[in-house]
This record gives structure tokens, C-alpha cells and sequence, in this order.
């Protein structure tokens, strides 16, 4: 069967159909507790298999091209549990070292704590992977783009190493979205989201989603049941209305981003952007290879006469937001807030430094935004 156009899936797959009053919508199945006698579905929301996460679990795997999908609390309870699943004690992870800065994090944190190795990759290249994986490696797990500097990793070259040593991979893909990336056409196992971010896209929405094969997803359901760490039905279902109008937000936004990135690249005021659309940047023709658009996230490094924390002050359409990829566009500090657990020397170590402001960006008018950029540079002046 041909695969459904990205916006027919976005608008169809996985609604719910309302049989009793026809309504255009899915409808909201709020109970917590289910009928058991007689029923093909034993359903419990702890279970991940209430009518409506099961159903927005479909529109996932759809659009990641996959089998399966499962829908959690937060982006980091989709990698923690993804991360259980897989490893145990005695068993050994290689991770790259671009990456968000919570999955470092909590890596550092927990992992220690049930006798699970780590190694952080030198690099992002294929031969960075290769060196840090031991006898007992049974996971690497990349991110690409990368947050926040936007470094594109090789994903068939990580598979193809991956595979030649029976080892699983998984992958972020938060950055880039199923809109622009399909992580799965490239051989890579298992993709976790954010679904906070472009999923869910009106920065109202707090969850996490993993994709893969069913025979991942069930091993990676038979963890989570223990764990709980699904999301209520409400936000589900706010969850679904939103990943309706994916396609639409995020083309609009990777539109603007790419002109943007381009007049960033002249702004006197600018010493540095980080956007793989971009000819100059080291990995522009990787991410061509592997990426259908190239993303709505973009970094950049102010001048050093310029201080970064006035200048987000000084901000009047953008805002200074924890967040990201929302219909409006943010800016953010990486190293005071995705990456503030990080050392200064770690930050230094992976390129963050002072000067970099993460930019999210949304769906305003391009001329808008130069503006309020000029404005915000001309008040520091």
C-alpha cells in the first residue's frame, strides 16, 4: 500500500471516530477504569492503551514510518524508560557528545546508580563511535541535528557500524521532526521525540513519544507499565488536535528559518551561525543527503561587545523562553538553561559558550523578525 501524503497522515491517522454523534473530531475518553469481562483490551491509562493513546500512537508511527509507538509524560520519560529497556547492569552505552543536556544529565546521574557503563563520544564522525564502543556496548544513541549547535551525524554510517556488531541505535529526533527527518528510512531502530516541542507546537503541551518495530515497543511497554509514565488523556487528545497542523507549522517555520539563517550570516553584529540549510556550515551536504528540509532550529553567537542576556531583554516580538518549536519564535541562553548542569568546561569542551543564543524559530512575518533582532542590537549599541 502507498504510504499516505504527510499531511493526510497529520489530519487522519489515528482519530478516533465518534460512532454516537458523528462528530468531526475524536472524541476524549477520560475514564481510569475499564471493563474487563469479555473485552479484547484489558485498558488501563498506566497500561498506554486507553482509545486515545492508542490511537495517536498510530499517527506516530505513521509518521515515522514505523510499526509501533508509545506516548509518554515528558521527552525525558520516553528516553529514560527507552534507555531501561535496553540496558541493564553490566551493559555498556555509547552516546554522542552533542546532545540535550537533560539525556547528559540524567545519564551521568542515574546510570551510576544501577551499574549501566557509559562513554561519551569524542565527536560526532563515524570513528568517534567506533572507538567507544566495547565488548559489552548494546546501545548507541545519537542526536542529529544537535542541540544546540546543530551538528549533523552521518546516520547510515552510525547504522551501518551499529549493525556489523549486532548493536541497536536510537535516535533524537526532536530537532528536526518527521516533517524533515526519517530516521528509520536510514536503518536506526528506535526514534524518541520531544512531543513537547514541534508535535505539540503551541508550547501548551508536556510529552514524549518513542517509535520503532513492535517487537521494541512492546519491550520497551513492558518497562514503562512499572515505571508509569503516561500522559493523561486530555493532554492526548490535545496532543492529536495539535500534530494536525504538523506539516503545515513546520514547513512555515523551516521557511523562515532558512532565511533567516542567511541574513544572520551577513548581520555585522553576529560572529557565528549554526544552520545545516547553510552552504558554509562543515556538514551542509550530510544533512541534504538525510534530511528533507532543514529544521526550524537554528543557533547563533552575538559579538562580544554585545551582551547576550541584555540583548534577550531587549527582545519585543521574540521571546526569551525555556522551550522550543512553538508557533512562536524563542530564544534561549544554552549555557543558563538546556545546558546549565553542564560544568563550564564540559560547555566549553562541546563549543557552548556565553555568546550563543538558541533561536526556536516560528511562524512571524520574516521581515518582523529582522526587526525585532535590529531593534533589540541598535538598544545595546
Amino acid at each position: 500500500m502507498k504510504r499516505l501524503g504527510l499531511n493526510t497522515i497529520c489530519a487522519h491517522v489515528g482519530q478516533l471516530k465518534d460512532e454516537q454523534f458523528k462528530g468531526s473530531v475524536s472524541p476524549i475518553y477520560l475514564s481510569s477504569s475499564y471493563e474487563f469481562l469479555d473485552v479484547d483490551v484489558k485498558r488501563y491509562p498506566r497500561y498506554f492503551n486507553t482509545p486515545n493513546q492508542e490511537h495517536l500512537a498510530k499517527k506516530i508511527a505513521a509518521l515515522e514510518h514505523t510499526e509501533a509507538a508509545l506516548i509518554f509524560g515528558s521527552g525525558m520519560a520516553a528516553i529514560s524508560h527507552m534507555f531501561f529497556a535496553f540496558l541493564q547492569k553490566g551493559d555498556h552505552l555509547v552516546v554522542q557528545n552533542t546532545l540535550y543536556g537533560g539525556t547528559v544529565n540524567f545519564i551521568k546521574e542515574e546510570f551510576p546508580k544501577y551499574g549501566i557503563e557509559y562513554t561519551f563520544t569524542n565527536g560526532y564522525e563515524v570513528e568517534d563511535f567506533e572507538a567507544a564502543i566495547k565488548a559489552n556496548t548494546k546501545l548507541i544513541h545519537i542526536e542529529t541535528p544537535s542541540n544546540p549547535l546543530l551538528t549533523i551525524t552521518d546516520i547510515k554510517a552510525v547504522v551501518k557500524l551499529a549493525k556489523s556488531k549486532s548493536i541497536l541505535t536510537s535516535i533524537d529526533n526532536t530537532f528536526a521532526s518527521p516533517v524533515n527527518q526519517n530516521p528509520i528510512d536510514f536503518g536506526i531502530d528506535m526514534v524518541m521525540h520531544s512531543a513537547t516541542k514541534y508535535f505539540g507546537g503551541h508550547s501548551d503541551i508536556c510529552a514524549g513519544a518513542v517509535a520503532g518495530k513492535y517487537e521494541h515497543i512492546e519491550r520497551i511497554w513492558n518497562v514503562s507499565k512499572n515505571l508509569g509514565g503516561s500522559l493523561s488523556d486530555m493532554t492526548v487528545w490535545m496532543l492529536e488536535r495539535s500534530m494536525k497542523t504538523l506539516g503545515l507549522r513546520v514547513k512555515a517555520q523551516t521557511n523562515n528559518a532558512m532565511k533567516l539563517a542567511k541574513w544572520l550570516q551577513k548581520h555585522p553584529k553576529i560572529s557565528k551561525v549554526y544552520y545545516p540549510g547553510l552552504k558554509s556550515h562543515p556538514e551542509h551536504k550530510l544533512a541534504k543527503s538525510q534530511m528533507k528540509g532543514f529544521g526550524a532550529m537554528l543557533s547563533f553567537e552575538l559579538t562580544e561587545d554585545l551582551d547576550a542576556y541584555e540583548f534577550q531583554k531587549a527582545l519585543q516580538l521574540i521571546k526569551p523562553s525555556m522551550s522550543l518549536a512553538g508557533i512562536e519564535s524563542t530564544v534561549i541562553s544554552p549555557h543558563l538553561t538546556s545546558h546549565a548542569l553542564l560544568t563550564q568546561e564540559e560547555r566549553e569542551a562541546v563549543g557552548i559558550s556565553d555568546q550563543l543564543i538558541r533561536f526556536s524559530v516560528g511562524i512571524e512575518a520574516f521581515k518582523d523578525l529582522k526587526k525585532d533582532i535590529n531593534r533589540a542590537i541598535a538598544a545595546l549599541a
